[in-house]
């Protein structure tokens, strides 16, 4: 059995970015005393994905070693928006909205926290709960703590003016309220992305200032292509794994992931030892196939939110889907009149656009199950029941009235 020490060493070089004021600080915090540690995140969707999941995982292990979790619902602050990597506005939200995408958190968060521990639960709470009560003359009180100069060397800030693309007040006080979160619930430890440290920084700004005490500052990795730089999971662009997915989207979704990036997701995203992730990646370097791996990491994956008896029958139905040409039993299913064209039965529901409709179609890749032939023409229209394979990983039921 690993001891104490063991399990923070781990901890401390796994999915870290960086450890202010120091990884050595932090260590001895750990092994010494019972630390209170928050993380927030806003309410901008309904779904959280599997970037977040990643600072959940380790809470989730820091919890078990005896410390105080909380996870703030930034309920308040999405209605401001944080301008991080933002070059553009973002849109507030209204109260309404905020309480809509709030709901279905708890349980998703839940499939990694535990929350119901009887010695020591993880915490909910909302910032909502001081920052609606703030006065002006409280907020005029801590925004002097900071000069606008300090705002506006932020990234995405520096590059508006540089595109003379409009900065808005508001804006400034985000990380200001996100600060002040800080210094409400007396925290020891504030963690989040790498692209939360300017805002964790206000915090701890704060936290000195108002509670005479320092704060950590854990700044986790961002899920990330090596090769390209983008991120793999984005609320604002779509593009993400949520929590709530159901196993089959989860398994699918994370078989579409590049090769590059699976060993990253291993390490952020699952229980999986490094000493395991170690041995497949070197079984990899020894000719392993990269899907058996990835099968491997979908199945990790949907293990962890719905159990092992939903993640192998999610894994044999994309073996039995994807690689043998069997037709899913859940496969979505889109009525038509007769006589319709199937570029108009399945843009955008299926396939995003027209243009992508030629493509697939140019290159063979859109076939009827019934007959067992490619779709040649783009302008072929429906005159019967019958089930298509799109790409390599779609299928599609046209129903035709």
């Amino acid at each position: 059995m690993e001891s104490k020490e063991q399990i923070v060493d781990e901890l401390l070089t796994r999915s870290i970015f960086k450890i202010l004021p120091s990884k050595e600080e932090f260590k001895s915090a750990l092994l010494n005393r019972r630390l209170k540690i928050y993380i927030g995140a806003d309410a901008t969707a309904s779904s959280l994905h599997l970037g977040h999941a990643t600072n959940f995982m380790i809470l989730e292990k820091l919890r078990k070693l005896g410390h105080e979790i909380i996870v703030l619902f930034g309920d308040f602050t999405a209605r401001i928006g944080d301008p991080t990597e933002k070059e553009s506005v973002r849109k507030a939200l209204s109260k309404e909205q905020v309480e809509s995408n709030i709901k279905g958190w708890r349980k998703q968060v839940g499939k990694v926290l535990d929350f119901k521990d009887k010695v020591n639960p993880a915490k909910i709470l909302k910032n909502s709960a001081w920052l609606s009560k703030l006065t002006f003359e409280k907020i005029i009180e801590i925004s002097a703590n900071f000069t606008a100069q300090q705002m506006l060397e932020r990234d995405m800030f520096e590059k508006r003016l540089a595109d003379n693309q409009p900065i808005y007040f508001h804006e400034f006080f985000y990380p200001l309220m996100q600060g002040y979160d800080s210094v409400v619930m007396d925290v020891d430890v504030e963690m989040g992305g790498s692209d939360q440290i300017f805002n964790m920084l206000v915090g701890r700004q704060l936290q000195k200032k108002y509670n005479s005490r320092d704060k950590f500052v854990v700044a986790t990795t961002l899920l990330a292509n090596p090769k390209t730089g983008k991120k793999l999971m984005s609320k604002s662009e779509g593009s993400y794994i949520a929590l709530d997915d159901s196993p089959e989207d989860m398994f699918g979704k994370t078989m579409k992931l590049p090769d590059e990036v699976m060993m990253q997701v291993f390490v952020d995203c699952t229980f999986m030892t490094m000493v395991e992730i170690k041995e497949l990646e070197e079984k990899m370097k020894s000719g392993l196939n990269p899907r058996d791996v990835k099968l491997r990491l979908a199945e990790e994956i949907v293990t962890i939110y719905h159990g092992k008896v939903k993640a192998r029958a999610a894994r044999k139905g994309f073996v039995g889907a994807f690689s043998e040409d069997k037709i899913p039993e859940d496969v979505a299913t889109i009525e038509v009149s007769k006589g319709s064209g199937l570029m108009q039965a399945i843009v955008p529901k299926i396939v995003v656009s027209n243009t992508d409709f030629r493509r697939l179609i140019a290159a063979g890749s859109i076939k009827n199950m019934e007959s067992g032939q490619k779709v040649s023409d783009p302008l072929s229209t429906l005159s019967e029941n019958a089930t298509y394979k799109i790409g390599k990983h779609r299928f599609v039921k046209i129903v035709v009235k």
